[in-house]
């Protein structure tokens, strides 16, 4: 069964969670639904990359299930892994309990019972594949992990499906909406592009952001709104360690609120520019840009 019934569809209700897209995106994710194909997002950080699988698991009613990536990933953590405290407890179980004349019978029983469903530990990507229901699979900052995990990746994506040498082949009962993003720290196998669709997310536009702000924290005035979404984009600008997310224009616009603020003055921004800058030195530079900036008459009122 699919999530959206159309491009339309999908716009409709990934704005629903606040999440806006352009008539490009909207098709991408459609298509990525309706032909059971793994959605590739890559882009700068803080583009939305993460939020749009969010936003379709939430706009659905699909479960989320995320694999963070991360140098020396592998497969115990990613697919699955065995109980072996379970499995050393049950056969040292059998052991106090020996059978003389049985002894080879008993450890192939013991054997088989071990490597059972019962002492497997399921990890993101084996939860995904076996889930009855709908699921949305995030395969977080895949540029990040090993080569390795790559090759890991490929049946999954080619056939959704996994094997498990104790178990044999374990299929998806219900292909799960698979969303990978990159950060492009690494160039990524073609063998897996090949199984994507793809799309480059880049920062929004000014208008789409200001929409974006607006959706989210709609108690935001529309000045401030505007002198925020402003203030950022001239901080992207610039060459910073950390250009801001657009999460963090979001976080900004409610920090600002929350002091009682409805302009953004070059008081206030200096105040609050932790809340969008995370490093000393993109501060250094930005401050020294305000200084000669009045991004409103006033302070917060």
């Amino acid at each position: 069964m699919s999530l959206f019934t159309s491009v339309d569809d999908a716009r409709t209700r990934l704005a629903s969670t606040g999440y806006l897209v352009d008539d490009e995106l909207a098709t991408v994710v459609f298509l990525a639904d309706a032909m059971g194909k793994p959605l590739l997002l890559e882009g700068s950080a803080g583009t939305g990359k993460t939020e749009l699988a969010k936003a379709v698991a939430a706009s659905t009613g699909a479960t989320l299930v995320r694999l963070q990536c991360y140098e020396g990933l592998d497969e115990a953590r990613a697919l699955y892994e065995w109980n072996y405290r379970k499995q050393l407890l049950r056969i040292q179980a059998t052991q106090a309990r020996p059978d003389p004349g049985r002894l080879d019978e008993t450890w192939d029983a013991v054997h088989e019972d071990i490597f059972s469903e019962e002492f497997l530990l399921e990890r993101p990507l084996l939860a995904a594949i076996r889930s009855p229901d709908p699921v949305v699979l995030l395969i977080d900052e895949t540029d990040k992990a090993d080569v390795e995990v790559e090759g890991l990746l490929l049946e999954l994506l080619s056939d959704f499906q996994v094997t498990i040498p104790e178990l044999g082949t374990i299929r998806a009962t219900r292909r799960p909406f698979v969303v990978l993003t990159s950060n492009a720290t690494r160039e990524l196998s073609e063998a897996l592009k090949r199984r994507c669709l793809h799309s480059q997310v880049h920062y929004p536009n000014a208008a789409r952001e200001r929409a974006i702000v607006r959706s989210r924290v709609p108690e935001a005035s529309e000045a401030l709104t505007d002198q925020i979404v402003k203030a950022v984009r001239g901080m992207r600008a610039l060459d910073l360690r950390k250009p801001p997310s657009v999460a963090e224009t979001i976080d900004w616009a409610r920090a600002v609120g929350k002091l009682g603020g409805s302009e953004l003055g070059t008081v206030v921004a200096n105040q609050t520019l932790g809340v969008v800058l995370k490093n000393d030195t993109d501060k250094v530079k930005v401050r020294e840009q305000l200084r000669g900036v009045a991004l409103a008459p006033s302070g917060p009122r």
